[in-house]
C-alpha cells in the first residue's frame, strides 16, 4: 500500500471544506452524484464519438445505504480512473477532470462539475471516505484510495471488477441523520429530481392489480426505486407538448398546487443557454406565499430556489424551472454570481414574460380578462419595478370597472375624459377599493353619470401612484373621498335648501352633538334630494399616507382614522325635520343618530358603540 500527501497549499484545507466552504451540509450528495453523473456522461459521450469500443450497458447510479456498517455509498458505472487518474484528480485539490474533459469535448459534452472542490465536500459528513474505482481503459486494474479528512493519504489495490467508481463514505458520529433513509430520500428528491442519469435507492413496493371485476385482486411488488425524471419537460422542444404535458409536470414540481393560469417556456441558444417552463400560478392576493417557487437547475442539476439574482423582482412571484449551463456559480454551486451574462439572462426573462402576455391578449381577450384578477398583480408589481416592463405593459394592462367591464388605458381615459376632466384639466379616474364597504358611494357617481375603477388589488397604491407620476394630467380619486360634487372638482355650485342662517345653526347643532373629531371637519354642502343626509368621506391625500405606511409596516394605532362629515343641506330629514324640532336635547340626539347611521354604512361602529346605536334605534321605533 503507498503513502503520501495531498498535494494542498496548506494543512488546514479540510477544516476549511468542513466549515466554510459550502454553505450547507447536506448538498454534500448533491455533489457526488454530480461527479458520478458527471463520470457516466463521459462514457457516453467517448463511445458516441468511437472512442470507446466496449458495451455500455447499464449506466443506473446506485444509492447504497447501510446503517449497520455507517456506510453510505454512491456507486456509478462511468469513466473510473486509473492509478494515475486518481493520483492526480483526488490529490491535487481545485484540479477539475471535468475542466479538462470538457474542453476536448466541449461540443458534445454536458458537464455539469465545473469544481475539484466538489468531492471533498464528502468529508463534512465523513470522517473516512473511500474511492474504489476502475478505469474503461482495457488494461486499467482496480484503485482504491482511502483518506481520514486530514491531507495524508493510502493508495492500493481496488476491489470493482468492471468500469465506474464506488465513493464509501463512513459517515461520522455527528452526522449520522444522513444514515436514515427518509433524510437521504428527501435530499435525492431535491437535489436529484431532474438528472439525466437514472438514480437509484433500493427498492420500493407498489401495488400491482390483477384480473377484472369480482376476480380483481392486488398484489405487492417490488421494484427499482428510480427517484428521477431523466427528461424533464423543459428539455423538450415546445412544439412535441400538449397542454396536459405541462399541466401533469406542474403537479410533478408542486403537488399541493391550483392549476397555473398558463405558462411560459423558455428556450435560447444565443448569446446564452437557458430553458425553463415559467408557470403563473393563481396568487388569492397573497403574494408572499408564492415566493421561492422558481427552481434553478445548471444542465439538470438542481442549484437553488433562491434565484433573485437572475429573475426579476416581480417575475419571483412565478413558479417553474429555470436551468442554464451558463449562469456562473461560486464553488459550492449555492450562490448565484452577477456579471454581464446575469444580467443578459434577466432582460430575456422579462421581454419573454411581456411578449407572452401581449399574444395571450390579443390571441383570447376573453380569456385573458378571465384570468386578470390574478395576472393583474404581476403585471402591476412589473410596471412599478421594471422600467423595460412599464413600456411593454400598455398593450396588456388592463383597468377594471366595478361593473367587471376592463379597459386598456388609453381606451379607459378615451371613454371617461369628456365627463371626469377638471377645471385644472387633469382626468379624473374614480375608483373603489371596496366594493361592499364603498358602495353607496359607487352608486350615487355612477348615478351622476361617473364611472368608478375597482382598485383592490394588495399593490394598487403603489401602482395608482406610478401611473400618476408616468401618464399625463390624470389623477386617481377614491369614490368616498369627497361628496359626489366635488370628486370631479369643477366650477359649478349647486344650491342648498336652506340660508345662511339656517346652515349656520345646522353647523353648529352637529359640532354641539359630535365634539371635536380628530384629524377631521364637519361640512354642510346642498347635494341631490337623493344622497343620504350624513356623509362620511376620507380626504384622499391624509388616506393614501396612512395606507402606504401601514404597507410599509409602521404602528399607526395613535394616527386617526381621518375623516370629514358631510352634511347634506337638501335631505328633507335636515332642511325640515331637524330644523323644525322644539327641543334642543331631541335636535342633539337626532344629529348624533344621523352621524352614526353614516358610521354604519361605513362599517365604523363596533363594539359599544355599534350596541349603544341599536338602542337608539330601538328608542326612535317606540
Amino acid at each position: 500500500m503507498e503513502k503520501g500527501q495531498i498535494s494542498v497549499q496548506t494543512e488546514n484545507i479540510f477544516p476549511i471544506i468542513k466549515k466554510f466552504l459550502y454553505s450547507d451540509q447536506e448538498i454534500f450528495l448533491r455533489e457526488l452524484i454530480s461527479n458520478a453523473v458527471d463520470a457516466t456522461t463521459k462514457i457516453k459521450t467517448l463511445a458516441s464519438k468511437g472512442e470507446f469500443k466496449g458495451e455500455i450497458g447499464d449506466t443506473t447510479i446506485d444509492i447504497i445505504l447501510d446503517k449497520e456498517a455507517k456506510t453510505l455509498t454512491i456507486r456509478d458505472r462511468g469513466i473510473g480512473m486509473s492509478e494515475a487518474e486518481v493520483k492526480k484528480y483526488l490529490n491535487q485539490v481545485a484540479f477539475s477532470s471535468a475542466e479538462s474533459f470538457l474542453k476536448k469535448y466541449q461540443d458534445d459534452a454536458h458537464i455539469i462539475g465545473h469544481f475539484g472542490l466538489g468531492f471533498y465536500s464528502a468529508f463534512m459528513v465523513a470522517d473516512q471516505v473511500e474511492v474504489d474505482t476502475k478505469s474503461y481503459k482495457k488494461s486499467a486494474k482496480a484503485v482504491k484510495w482511502i483518506c481520514d479528512g486530514n491531507p495524508e493519504y493510502e493508495i492500493g489495490k481496488g476491489e470493482r471488477k468492471e468500469r465506474g467508481t464506488d465513493i464509501i463514505l463512513h459517515i461520522s458520529d455527528d452526522s449520522t441523520e444522513f444514515l436514515e433513509k427518509n433524510r437521504i430520500q428527501s435530499l435525492l428528491d431535491k437535489y436529484s429530481k431532474f438528472l439525466p442519469i437514472p438514480i437509484r435507492f433500493g427498492t420500493k413496493t407498489t401495488t400491482e392489480w390483477e384480473g377484472e371485476g369480482d376476480d380483481r385482486k392486488s398484489k405487492e411488488v417490488e421494484e427499482d426505486n428510480i427517484i428521477n425524471n431523466t427528461a424533464p419537460l423543459w428539455k423538450k422542444k415546445a412544439s412535441k407538448l400538449k397542454e396536459e404535458d405541462y399541466q401533469k409536470f406542474y403537479k410533478e414540481l408542486y403537488p399541493m398546487s391550483q392549476d397555473p393560469l398558463f405558462w411560459i417556456h423558455l428556450d435560447i441558444d444565443f448569446p446564452f443557454k437557458l430553458t425553463g417552463v415559467l408557470y403563473f400560478p393563481k396568487l388569492n392576493n397573497n403574494l408572499e406565499i408564492q415566493r421561492n417557487k422558481i427552481q434553478l437547475y445548471s444542465n439538470q442539476v438542481y442549484v437553488t430556489d433562491d434565484v433573485k439574482e437572475i429573475v426579476p423582482e416581480f417575475l419571483l412571484l412565478l413558479h417553474g424551472v429555470i436551468d442554464s449551463p451558463d449562469i456562473p456559480l461560486n464553488v459550492s454551486r449555492s450562490y448565484l454570481q452577477s456579471d454581464s451574462n446575469v444580467r443578459k439572462i434577466t432582460s430575456y426573462i422579462t421581454k419573454k414574460v411581456a411578449d407572452k402576455l401581449k399574444q395571450l391578449y390579443k390571441k383570447d381577450k376573453e380569456g385573458f380578462e378571465s384570468k386578470w384578477d390574478d395576472v393583474g398583480t404581476f403585471v402591476k408589481y412589473g410596471m412599478i419595478s421594471d422600467e423595460k416592463f412599464y413600456k411593454k405593459a400598455d398593450a396588456f394592462c388592463l383597468l377594471k370597472n366595478t361593473d367587471g367591464d376592463m379597459f386598456l388605458y388609453d381606451d379607459y381615459i378615451e371613454k371617461i375624459k369628456a365627463n371626469q376632466t377638471d377645471k385644472h384639466e387633469r382626468t379624473v379616474l374614480l375608483y373603489a377599493n371596496n366594493e361592499h364597504d364603498q358602495h353607496a358611494y359607487i352608486e350615487s357617481a355612477k348615478a351622476t353619470g361617473y364611472d368608478v375603477l375597482l382598485m383592490n388589488n394588495i399593490i394598487d397604491n403603489h401602482f395608482m401612484q406610478q401611473m400618476e407620476s408616468k401618464k399625463d394630467k390624470i389623477t386617481f380619486v377614491r369614490v368616498d373621498s369627497d361628496t359626489v360634487d366635488k370628486l370631479v372638482q369643477k366650477d359649478e355650485e349647486a344650491i342648498s335648501a336652506l340660508s345662511e342662517k339656517e346652515e349656520e345653526k345646522v353647523k353648529t347643532l352637529f359640532v354641539d352633538s359630535l365634539g371635536e373629531l380628530r384629524g377631521g371637519q364637519i361640512e354642510l354642502r346642498p347635494l341631490s334630494t337623493t344622497d343620504h343626509p350624513v356623509l362620511i368621506t376620507r380626504p384622499e391625500f391624509m388616506r393614501r399616507m396612512k395606507e402606504m405606511q401601514q404597507m410599509q409596516g409602521m404602528n399607526l394605532e395613535d394616527m386617526p382614522d381621518s375623516h370629514n362629515v358631510v352634511i347634506n343641506t337638501n335631505h328633507e330629514l335636515i332642511a325640515s325635520k331637524l330644523l323644525k324640532m322644539k327641543s334642543g336635547d331631541k335636535k342633539e340626539r337626532f344629529a348624533k343618530y344621523l352621524y352614526d347611521l353614516a358610521r354604519l354604512n361605513q362599517n365604523m361602529l363596533k363594539g359599544e358603540q355599534l350596541n349603544n346605536f341599536i338602542k337608539s334605534s330601538i328608542e326612535f321605533l317606540k
